[in-house]
């Protein structure tokens, strides 16, 4: 295969923690840039599904995840040679702190994503009430890692231009980092939050106007030469392979029908999921689970992502034929496989505050919706039983997103599937519950860190389509 080189200006943009503007920063500068004509491919690093969303709706095109604990170094840097190839310019927002990890190496850290995409990095730095101290942080940050391409400051809710003048003397006077801007407290709107992160575009009708707002703002207050002369690379990242070849097993010329339920309620898919899925040759068919009235006759598989089911409880209940269709096919042994939200669609009722909403009942158990996370972070899972997916010792790396909390559980008709040696799981360290040819877990998984996934999907569907 020939090589392939990914796009040519790329930067990342970090903070010092979570909360630090990193995601407005991002929005305002991925909308800025289309404004002017450049085609802007975003990325996120980790796990993180919102932030993703948001990005993709900003930029008009799919929005990728770039997670070296799910997936490998190696595959992380294909596909995003793969991804940005063409575009003008790539755009990676960090998460969390610049250099936080999961051990003291630095694994996972939105440095280590930098250095391995050969990335140059701006830092966005909540100044509230600070002055010279930034200096003394930005100095920190290139000393702690000096291989970092730390080329960049950005203030954030700066108090006016005599505080911006001060930290930018500041700055430039201790370091050769640029200051790219100052952005001053914004009053006029705030980004609606719920949980981990913002709330998904699909429930904010104001997404479009507040990210046109974000572009204005960053025009007016950020150097947009300095960041596209920073972001240029001579040395851009080169490639001579697919993730996607890198992830696919066996033949790729299934003839099966997929359906993916993909609404408002529905809506947590890494893309390369779906693509993967097309690419093994299956025809995926788009299900919507609040307005379509049962799922088509024809399907040979079915797969319902995550997202927040508890928000359209009330659209999901109303819609009695499709709960039961979903409901009867997999009784009758069709492969249903759900994660997260699935899971809760799945089982018996959503219940929030005095009011119980019922859902497909095909797992006997009800949810509630806490007010503190009751599963956050990486999961290892190991598959300890047969099922009709993975195969018995298979190795799982994931991830775990949610506040919901499982009640009224009878799980003497299913089993668990999975084990996990980091989690939470559904219960006592058990996930990947599973009846007929269904399995459903809070683990979420992304195909490049677990290949055997697809192959699975696919060998199911059609298992049951010639039986």
């Amino acid at each position: 295969m020939l090589k392939k080189e990914g796009c040519s200006s790329v930067i990342t943009i970090a903070g010092l923690r979570g909360g630090s503007g990193k995601t407005f920063v991002s929005l305002g500068l991925v909308s800025s840039l289309k404004s002017i004509g450049k085609n802007v491919c975003p990325f996120k690093k980790g796990p993180d599904y919102i932030d993703a969303g948001w990005l993709a709706f900003a930029a008009g095109r799919h929005c990728y995840n770039l997670d070296t604990y799910m997936c490998s170094p190696e595959i992380v840097k294909e596909s995003f040679v793969y991804h940005s190839s063409g575009s003008d310019f790539a755009l990676v927002e960090g998460n969390r702190g610049l250099f936080d990890a999961i051990d003291v190496e630095g694994r996972t850290s939105t440095a280590e994503v930098a250095k391995l995409l050969n990335s140059p990095v701006i830092v966005c730095i909540d100044c509230t009430k600070c002055t010279m101290t930034i200096a003394a942080i930005v100095m920190g940050l290139r000393a702690f890692d000096p291989e970092l391409k730390l080329s960049g400051v950005i203030f954030n809710k700066v108090a006016g231009p005599r505080h911006a003048g001060k930290l930018t003397k500041a700055v430039e006077h201790y370091t050769d980092v640029k200051v790219i801007g100052a952005i001053p407290k914004v009053k006029k709107f705030d980004f609606p939050e719920r949980h981990m992160g913002l709330v998904p575009t699909c429930e904010n009708k104001m997404a479009s106007s507040i990210i046109e707002e974000t572009g204005k703002i960053i025009t007016e207050n950020l150097d947009l030469d300095k960041i596209l002369k920073i972001s240029k690379s001579d040395n851009p990242c080169i490639s001579e392979k697919s993730p996607y070849e890198m992830s696919i097993a066996g033949k790729t010329n299934a003839n099966v029908n997929i359906g993916v339920i993909i609404d408002d309620s529905f809506q947590f898919y890494y893309p390369e999921n779906i693509v993967i899925l097309e690419k093994y040759g299956a025809k995926l068919i788009r299900i919507n689970a609040m307005e379509d009235q049962s799922l088509p006759e024809d399907l040979h598989a079915l797969y319902i992502g995550g997202g927040f089911p508890e928000s359209f409880a009330g659209e999901l209940e109303a819609n009695k034929t499709m709960r039961e269709s979903v409901r009867a096919m997999a009784m009758s042994g069709l492969p249903v496989y759900a994660e997260c939200g699935g899971l809760m669609y799945l089982g018996k009722s959503i219940i929030l505050g005095d009011r119980e909403y019922e859902m497909c009942s095909f797992f006997d158990m009800s949810f509630t919706i806490s007010k503190k996370p009751q599963g956050h972070g990486y999961v290892d899972a190991i598959v300890t039983k047969e099922n009709p997916f993975m195969d018995k010792g298979t190795h799982i790396k994931g991830h775990e997103f949610r506040y919901s909390k499982i009640v009224n559980i009878n799980s003497d008709d299913c089993f668990y599937s999975y084990e996990l040696d980091r989690g939470v799981g559904i219960e006592e360290n058990m996930d990947g519950i599973t009846k007929k040819n269904t399995i459903a877990s809070y683990v979420h998984l992304h195909t490049f860190g677990t290949p055997v996934w697809a192959e699975a999907m696919i060998k199911a569907a059609l298992k049951y389509k010639n039986s």
